[in-house]
């Protein structure tokens, strides 16, 4: 048996890590050499307007001690959601690593200088579809789609694609953070990381599977 293998199978009674953060990283750094599909991958969790839950999925850009970073149109359904409710939650699941990493907060927009720096680093096509697409919004086609793909690459053929106004990046705080291990007989590990605002220490607490 491997040593990834016996951590995956023994017993974690040391310490929890002080920081939250300084363990996810570790913990995606894992992810991100070992997991085969998506370890950017997280669900994006939002209310609406009545209070009904929506989720979906979207992908990581940037973690650090100010945050979780993603992207998206901000007229798009999730992006009217959190500026009507700016909170939500997010879950990380790596299957092959058996972890589950759950996160609850507050967001709030990136700077317009990160967002930038971020549409930049794009593919152009991509960069074109932000244009093309009124996102969460009716189409009458596909076909409607695609001339909007055409006419923003003939628009921006010979040019730099800048970046739509409603292109945005939102950036959750954590206020709650868990950290779920796989183990055996259904004998879960869980370490829950609490605080009340930003500027207050976290708690840590072991919980039952």
């Amino acid at each position: 048996m491997s040593a990834a293998d016996n951590e995956q199978t023994r017993d974690s009674d040391g310490a929890p890590a002080a920081d939250p953060i300084a363990q996810f990283q570790d913990w995606y750094a894992e992810a991100k050499a070992k997991e085969l599909n998506d370890p950017d991958a997280m669900s994006l969790a939002t209310v609406d307007e009545a209070g009904l839950p929506d989720v979906r999925m979207v992908l990581l850009k940037a973690v650090d001690h100010n945050g979780f970073v993603f992207y998206t149109n901000r007229e798009s359904a999730k992006g009217v959601e959190l500026t009507a409710n700016p909170r939500a939650a997010i879950c990380f699941h790596w299957k092959s690593l058996r972890r589950q990493v759950r996160v609850r907060g507050s967001v709030i927009l990136a700077s317009q200088g990160e967002a930038d720096a971020y549409f930049k680093s794009r593919p152009k096509d991509s960069q074109i579809g932000a244009w093309a697409s009124q996102q969460s919004r009716p189409l009458e086609s596909r076909f409607a789609l695609k001339k909007e793909v055409a006419r923003y690459a003939a628009k921006y053929a010979l040019s730099t694609v800048p970046r739509p106004d409603y292109w945005v990046g939102y950036r959750l705080q954590p206020l709650a953070v868990e950290f779920w291990r796989d183990r055996p007989f259904r004998l879960h590990e869980r370490v829950m990381y609490t605080r009340d605002t930003l500027d207050t220490p976290w708690r840590i607490a072991r919980l039952f599977p």
